[in-house]
């Protein structure tokens, strides 16, 4: 008998930091075998945002392939993290828990029987924050694989911190000396400042995250009870890895099979861009390597204080600059907002965007600096596209992410926040200086740039790294359900 069809239920978290990884994963699918099925699924607000116009199915070029049903978060409204409210944030995170593996449950059970000539799916892929998915799936027999949607060496740190390691990141993180180092097996020194913030400060039951670092104690309690043993899917590919990392979490399967990217038109996001023809215009009449690109992603906010800075900083570089800043972040900053205009009077040398299309615009021939909170899609995306980066990290892991391309892969350099957590106009033209300017560190962030960008592009074609190891899970994802 035949096996199956391959059909993965991808499955993640309502942020537009886990979609587009979740979503670009699913596209990746695919295009590297042809048999294979894919529905993709997140929390009902989310999917609303996403898919308008549509109430269930989404078919594009995919021919019926893909196909996107969502699932609940036992919520009316539309909330994944972001606000302001500690008690909120909690009680959306414990129904997020409790209602998800319902809903998912419910969703699995109704793709197995359905009448529509769709096969059952053969393998669940989940993101970051469903500790519960692998459970779900197991109750019904189907295998199913982590996406961590994070370079490999912060998958270590979280892995060695769960296994033993906790108390040393305690004792280091009190000492409030952010460039002690940690010292854990099979890993490089690191300042215990660039740890992920989830494990030096979101442990105290007090603080705002405390429930996703306890989610995360869940995913990876939950990664530990798989047998033979989990498979974890990493957005990353060994080439950019820190050597030790992928074998420091030796007890699972880990696979490289990234960094998954926008494949063209058919990127999807929470967010509508401005009008595509003013910025993409205006770059276009930029020489090559002369803008500034500004963005903080999806969850930034910015005080009033930072926002002139900023600008300050942006304008005193004498280059031209592309700036995101996103008026939907707090309805207090309307107001203040409402003078950054495209051609206003303090935008002198660039261009104001609530949003746009980021691979695009790195993309761009104009693009020479990219000055990013450090999230992984942004520093993937980057990489991607040959531009060095000005690094201003802030939670979660954009700290390592920083270390990564500064010290590791030597493509930007990581700007200095003062103590009420400002970046200082001087501290920034300092930064694009560094990267953009005429001297040595230039020369070798642009050069180790263009490297990591055709490292990138290897692994990710056919025959590269991630492509074989992608291919082979989804052969293993047909035959495991036989």
């Amino acid at each position: 008998m035949s096996p199956p069809r391959p059909h993965f239920l991808v499955l993640t978290y309502p942020l537009q930091g886990h979609i587009a990884p979740a979503l670009r994963l699913a596209r990746r699918l695919l295009a590297v075998a042809p048999d294979v099925l894919v529905t993709f699924s997140t929390t009902e607000a989310a999917h609303r945002r996403l898919f308008p116009a549509t109430p269930e199915e989404v078919d594009g070029p995919n021919g019926g392939r893909l196909e996107f049903h969502p699932f609940s978060d036992g919520t009316e409204g539309e909330y994944g993290g972001g606000g302001s409210d500690a008690a909120e944030f909690s009680a959306y995170v414990s129904s997020f828990h409790a209602a998800g593996p319902r809903s998912v449950g419910d969703l699995l059970d109704a793709l197995a029987s359905s009448r529509r000539g769709r096969p059952p799916v053969t393998r669940v892929v989940y993101t970051l924050m469903l500790p519960w998915a692998a459970g779900v799936a197991r109750a019904r027999d189907i295998p199913s694989a982590l996406f961590w949607i994070q370079p490999a060496v912060v998958l270590a740190v979280y892995h060695r911190y769960f296994h033993g390691h906790a108390g040393a990141v305690a004792e280091l993180s009190r000492r409030g000396d952010p460039s002690l180092a940690v010292e854990l097996p099979g890993l490089p020194p690191l300042p215990v400042g660039d740890l992920p913030t989830f494990l030096t400060e979101s442990t105290d039951p007090g603080h705002y995250f405390h429930p996703i670092f306890l989610t995360f104690r869940d995913l990876f309690d939950a990664l530990d009870r798989e047998t033979p043993k989990a498979t974890v899917l990493v957005n990353s590919c060994q080439e950019l890895e820190v050597r030790g990392a992928l074998e420091a979490v030796g007890q699972h399967d880990v696979l490289t099979v990234g960094p998954v990217l926008p494949t063209g038109d058919d990127e999807t996001s929470m967010f509508k861009p401005d009008d595509g023809a003013k910025y993409t215009e205006w770059l276009d009449t930029k020489p090559a390597r002369s803008v500034v690109y500004v963005s903080f992603g999806s969850l930034a906010t910015m005080g009033r204080e930072q926002l002139d800075e900023l600008l300050l900083g942006l304008e005193d570089s004498g280059r031209p600059y592309l700036l995101v800043v996103r008026k939907d972040n707090k309805q207090a900053m309307l107001a203040e907002l409402a003078e950054v205009e495209m051609g206003g009077e303090r935008l002198k040398s660039g261009v104001a965007v609530e949003w746009c299309d980021q691979a695009r615009v790195l993309s761009h021939a104009a693009v020479g600096c990219f000055v990013t909170h450090c999230g992984w899609n942004s520093v993937a995306e980057s990489v991607a596209s040959g531009v060095p980066m000005v690094g201003v990290p802030k939670v979660s892991e954009q700290s390592m992410n920083a270390w990564l391309f500064e010290r590791e892969w030597r493509t930007g350099a990581r700007a200095r926040v003062d103590g009420g957590g400002v970046l200082r106009a001087a501290e920034l033209r300092r930064c694009v200086e560094e990267v953009m300017g005429d001297g040595p560190a230039a020369a070798e962030a642009r050069r180790m740039a263009e490297k990591w960008k055709r490292v990138v592009a290897e692994a990710m074609g056919s025959g590269g790294s991630s492509y074989c190891n992608l291919l082979a899970f989804v052969v293993d994802g047909a035959t495991s359900s036989t």
